[in-house]
């Protein structure tokens, strides 16, 4: 009994502990936002980016020019059904997602522990960004090691044409994955996720692919469970009649070592599938490459968002600063369209 006494104790206090912490943050504001994974919303005249951290990191701006850092994370509390199905979680919190549908926020979330499958993605929702009130929605999606051959973080939420709420999401292993979604903003009765692009061509010799069949791409440097499949961070944005995916390669979260950037490919349903400029399929390694490190100011740069916000088409994600030592900021450009409909940046 004493021992239970003990533990619970201990327990309490460092769940105090963690929530005193972030209380005790004060407020500030920068013209250049140290963030991972961000997204981007918009509310009242007001800019919200939501990125990884402890309970989930967030700022606030009226100009996209100045951000004003929040002492508290999105989660205080962080739900025990995480801690229960993602052995090892406990309050880092990667890549979110938000999203307004029938007038409520919604927001994903990442639990997982780094290189592993063992992974979920949770949901909150909140009537408003200025003063959220934000409830548990419970599990989105699992993956189990073992069992499922992709990775449930990283999710992206997406409204097709016809108000239907779709979700994508994925990191190595099998690739990006893709799934309906019902009106509670959870994976559709009935509904199985499917491969929508990958990094490379490891299985299919029959396919017109970006790289011949590679059954033995560059060793993972980073994990030995994950696989050489280095693709993940889904997004999608609908503009003129299609639909975009825009994806990251290679390898994150190692400072100036980063090699990370992003491709692109796009399709005329949410479903897929997405092909590149020459009509090779994400699925078996294509892609056109969209944006990479220039070795002047970026290291590497990925994990994006894209988003028509505010009457502009507004591209960001993280970038591994050179003059910052490794570490990762925001990075938001203004994109440009080609005369054949390709989205484009200037770095």
């Amino acid at each position: 009994m004493k021992r239970f006494l003990l533990i619970t104790v201990v327990l309490t206090m460092s769940t105090t502990l963690w929530a005193q912490l972030h209380h005790q943050r004060a407020v500030f504001t920068t013209d250049t936002p140290m963030v991972h994974d961000p997204v981007m919303a918009y509310e009242d005249s007001t800019y919200h980016i939501f990125a990884t951290g402890m309970g989930i990191q967030q700022m606030t701006s009226k100009d996209r020019k100045n951000w004003t850092v929040l002492p508290d994370p999105v989660m205080t509390v962080i739900p025990k059904w995480t801690r229960d199905s993602v052995p090892g979680f406990r309050h880092h919190v990667w890549a979110p997602d938000v999203i307004k549908w029938h007038n409520r926020w919604w927001l994903a979330y990442s639990c997982s522990t780094f290189g592993k499958n063992g992974s979920a993605i949770g949901l909150l929702s909140s009537p408003s960004l200025a003063f959220p009130l934000w409830e548990d929605e419970g599990c989105i999606v699992t993956s189990r090691e073992g069992r499922d051959n992709w990775n449930a973080i990283d999710p992206n939420f997406v409204i097709d044409d016809k108000d239907q709420p779709w979700l994508v999401w994925g990191s190595f292993w099998d690739g990006i994955q893709i799934a309906r979604l019902d009106t509670t903003m959870h994976i559709a009765v009935g509904e199985k996720p499917r491969t929508i692009a990958r990094r490379y061509n490891l299985s299919d010799p029959n396919a017109k692919a970006a790289l011949p069949l590679n059954p033995n791409p560059p060793k993972n440097p980073t994990s030995d469970y994950a696989g050489p499949n280095a693709i993940e961070a889904p997004f999608i944005l609908k503009h003129d009649g299609w639909y975009y995916l825009f994806v990251s390669w290679d390898y994150c979260c190692q400072g100036s070592k980063s090699t990370y950037q992003v491709a692109v490919g796009r399709s005329k349903t949410v479903e897929g599938p997405y092909l590149d400029p020459q009509g090779i399929d994400m699925r078996y390694g294509g892609g056109k490459l969209f944006l990479k490190g220039d070795k002047k100011a970026y290291e590497a740069a990925g994990h994006c968002a894209a988003y028509t916000m505010d009457g502009q088409d507004i591209f960001i994600c993280h970038g591994y600063s050179i003059a910052h030592k490794g570490a990762s900021i925001l990075i938001q450009r203004p994109i440009q369209w080609t005369a054949d409909g390709w989205p484009q940046i200037d770095l």
